[in-house]
Parts: C-alpha cells; sequence; structure tokens
C-alpha cells in the first residue's frame, strides 16, 4: 500500500497535487509519503513481533534511503540502524537512533570507522572475516573496551535475485564460508577485546520467494547447534534483510507477515535475540521520482518520450535493469508504446524500452514509482547536472528535505592548480 493516488484525475501524494510541488521545487524531484513510510514500518515491526528471546532489534538499513528527515521518522518508529560506512553511522546518531541499537555491517570497515564505532558505543559490529575481527579485538583492548560483535557467515544459498545484489553464495564477497566458520569462531571467540555473541548473514535484496531465505536460516540453525556444542555462548544472531517490494502492478512478493510466521517456525529452538535488516521493503513505495516531458521524439518503432530525470538522478535501470512504473500525473485513458529516456549522453540512460504507458506531451508531468529506495541515495552529478531534490509530504503540507544543489555550486567547490 502506498499514498500516491489521483483524486480529481491529478495524481497526489497524500493530498498535495503533484503538479504543486512541481510548481515549488521543480522537476526532476524525489517525492517521499510520511504515512506510507510510517505504515510499512508498523507493519513490519508488527510481523516480526514475538520472534526470538526478547525484543527483536528491527535495524532500518540506511543504504536504502539516508535522507535524515526519512531516519527521523523510522527512529520515531522504534527502529535502530544498519550502516555499513562511518558516513552512515554518523547519520544514524544525528537522526536520533539509539547507539546500542545501531548494528555497523559491510565487508571494508576501516581501522577508523571500527574506532569510530567503539566511540559512539554501538550496538553491535558485524563481523565479515577473520582479519576484521583481529582488527577490531586489537582497537577495542587498546582503547579500554569489549566490542559485541557477531561473525558474518556465507551459507551459500542462492537468493535467486539479479546477480548484482545476491550475497550469500559462496563466491560473493561477503562474510566467511560455512564450513570455515566454526573454527574461525572459536579463534576471534578467545581474543580480549571481543564479546563474539553470534552469527548474522544476509544472503541478497529483491527476495521473491521465502524459500532461499528459509533454507539459509536452517543452515544458520544447524550452524548454532554445532558452536553450542562446541561451548560457545551464542545470544544474537542478525538474519539480514532483502524481501523485495512490488515494482511492476502485478508483482507479488511475500509480505512481511509471511516472514515473520517463517521466521517464528524456523527459529523458534533458537533461544537467541534476532536482529533484522529491512530497508527497501519499507521505503521503496513511499517515493516517486517526479518529472516533466522534455520532448516526445519519433523512432524507428516506437516514440522515444524524453523526460528531464536520467540515469544519475535514478541509476536502478541502466545499473539492474531494474523495473519503474511511468505513468502522467494527470490521469487519462489514452496510451501509447514508447522509449522512456532521459537526456543523458549515454545510451543506457534508458528507463525503459517499448513499454506501454499512458500517453504524455512535452510538458506534461509524470512519475517514475516505486522509488524510495536505492533512488536519491545512489544520484550523481553526472553530465553536470544538478543533484537531485527531495520532498517530504505529510498530508496536506510538504518540505523540502534535500536541496536541490546546482551544478555551479558543484563547480565551486573544485580548484585549478596555479601551475596551469
Amino acid at each position: 500500500m502506498n499514498h500516491f493516488e489521483y483524486h480529481g484525475g491529478i495524481l497526489h501524494a497524500e493530498d498535495v497535487p503533484l503538479p504543486q510541488i512541481a510548481e515549488a521545487v521543480g522537476t526532476p524531484v524525489y517525492v517521499y509519503s510520511q504515512a506510507t513510510i510510517e505504515r510499512h514500518a508498523r507493519v513490519f515491526r508488527s510481523a516480526v513481533a514475538g520472534t526470538g528471546r526478547g525484543e527483536p532489534i528491527c535495524a532500518f538499513a540506511i543504504k536504502a534511503n539516508p535522507n535524515l528527515a526519512v531516519l527521523h521518522i523510522m527512529a520515531r518508529e522504534g527502529f535502530g540502524a544498519d550502516v555499513v560506512s562511518g558516513g552512515e553511522l554518523e547519520r544514524a546518531i544525528t537522526a536520533g537512533m539509539p547507539p546500542e541499537r545501531i548494528i555497523f555491517s559491510g565487508v571494508g570497515k576501516t581501522d577508523a570507522e571500527l574506532a569510530l564505532g567503539l566511540a559512539r558505543g554501538i550496538g553491535q559490529f558485524n563481523i565479515e572475516s577473520e582479519a576484521e575481527g583481529l582488527a577490531l579485538a586489537g582497537i577495542a583492548t587498546a582503547r579500554g573496551q569489549t566490542a559485541n560483535a557477531v561473525l558474518r557467515v556465507n551459507p551459500d544459498v542462492d537468493a535467486q535475485t539479479h546477480a548484482k545484489i545476491s550475497t550469500g553464495k559462496a563466491e560473493n564477497k561477503f562474510g566467511v564460508p560455512i564450513d570455515q566458520a566454526h573454527d574461525i569462531f572459536a579463534r576471534l571467540t578467545a581474543l580480549p577485546g571481543l564479546n563474539l555473541r553470534g552469527v548474522a548473514l544476509h544472503i541478497g535484496s529483491m527476495i521473491a520467494e521465502l524459500g532461499p531465505l528459509e533454507a539459509a536460516f536452517k543452515r544458520i540453525g544447524a550452524l548454532l547447534v554445532t558452536l553450542r556444542a562446541a561451548g560457545h555462548n551464542i545470544s544474537h544472531v542478525d538474519l539480514g534483510g532483502g524481501l523485495g517490494a512490488p515494482y511492476k502492478p502485478d508483482d507479488v512478493f511475500p509480505s512481511p507477515e509471511d516472514y515473520g510466521a517463517m521466521v517464528r517456525r524456523v527459529t523458534s529452538d533458537w533461544e537467541v535475540q534476532l536482529v533484522f535488516e529491512p530497508g527497501r521493503v519499507i521505503v521503496a513505495n513511499a517515493g516517486v521520482l517526479l518529472t516533466r516531458v522534455i520532448r516526445v521524439k519519433p523512432g524507428m518503432s516506437h516514440p522515444f518520450v524524453i523526460v528531464d530525470a536520467a540515469m544519475n538522478d535514478l541509476a536502478r535501470p541502466a545499473m539492474y535493469d531494474a523495473y519503474h512504473h511511468f505513468e502522467s500525473v494527470m490521469a487519462h485513458s489514452d496510451s501509447i508504446i514508447a522509449n522512456i529516456v532521459g537526456p543523458i549522453c549515454e545510451s543506457s540512460d534508458t528507463f525503459a524500452m517499448e513499454r506501454s504507458c499512458t500517453q504524455v506531451e512535452a510538458g506534461d508531468l509524470a512519475v517514475f514509482r516505486s522509488a524510495g529506495a536505492y533512488g536519491a541515495t545512489m544520484a550523481s552529478t553526472y553530465n553536470s547536472r544538478d543533484m537531485v531534490p527531495e520532498v517530504l509530504v505529510s498530508g496536506d503540507k510538504f518540505a523540502i528535505v534535500a536541496d536541490r544543489i546546482a551544478a555551479a555550486t558543484i563547480m565551486a567547490a573544485e580548484r585549478v592548480p596555479d601551475w596551469i
């Protein structure tokens, strides 16, 4: 469910007509619905409530949407944060997320980032390798601290998702191989400065079926038995994230309720506190990219609808061949088959080819739906374009929550050395 609906033939974000935002802010612009974010956050928390021992930790995957306004909403809804860089860690704390509910993931944490996590008193480090565990233990010991940590295990399970967002197969860079996890855990747990209290996994993103997740969780369950038999105290398991969100109108994905039921069934005898890292499932359909048609150009077989948004604003179609539903802001029944493209000088600056969509003409407003996750956060200024702004809507009001950064402002930060 989302709060982008037509009223009086005009697409609204909650109670705000999108043309009003376009007039005030310009295009392209990301528009988020606060009500949708809140609803999805509550649905997820309710779905996993009662799993594991004690209250589960829901840590929002900041990489999905790091906007501070979005993070403030998530903090108010009781979420912690899953971070993968020092910058994301600082964003989480700035947004009011309790440090003890911050999980530091990521395959390449630097010593400086490990020290920052210790200084901020975060709740857990997800260790990705034995070398990282050694580094964390050494830094913590030197600071007179003990770091809470879990070992990320690669269960060698195919998430059956796009190859570029699969993270749980043996050839992926994440975690330690499951057949080496026992020995690595034993060596790391003996180190001073390290409270290695469990394991973690995350097999990928945009997961469309629960089967791969269940298979991975069962492999982790077997590992827990082995670790406990060797005398290790296991109190926490981080189950990662990865639940997909519908992008096409007819997409069907597992609901958070179905996911929660599966988790209860598989983990009922684990006797651990569980950690979840949802991202896309909460924010994807809470945002749209609002754009304006520059012109419609005849093509060999189908016309090219050229919009003022581009691959620098929304990279997913160019990067993953991802689908984003395209439609006019003004409702009407006429449709066309068109190629929807941006103005950047790359053939990959293409949002859709031979797509059936509502008919649009030069000057019309349109949206790319399901743009609340991995949209603005992946934007760039390629072709010396402005950095796309972001707007948050609540009821009948809206606010700019990230400014449009002009190309001239970015250029002003550059320097030409005096020898040129």
